[in-house]
């Protein structure tokens, strides 16, 4: 497998899921930032800065909330 072929099986994920989100970003983006910050406590805030760049991450593929 190749560069190509992996960023072609990228695109196919991100745009199934943007079909299953569909209008549930609100809810999605909620729920991310729970587990994130489930996460975040019980690693003692360890990975803090991490996982803040994933909440941001998934607030902007989905869009403002």
């Amino acid at each position: 497998m190749d560069l190509g072929d992996i960023t072609s099986k990228l695109g196919d994920v991100e745009h199934k899921a943007a079909g299953l989100v569909g209008g549930h970003g609100d809810q999605v983006a909620d729920a991310v930032d729970k587990v994130t910050d489930f996460i975040d406590d019980h690693t003692g805030h360890k990975f803090h800065s991490q996982l803040e760049a994933l909440d941001d991450k998934v607030e902007g593929l989905l869009g403002d909330k």
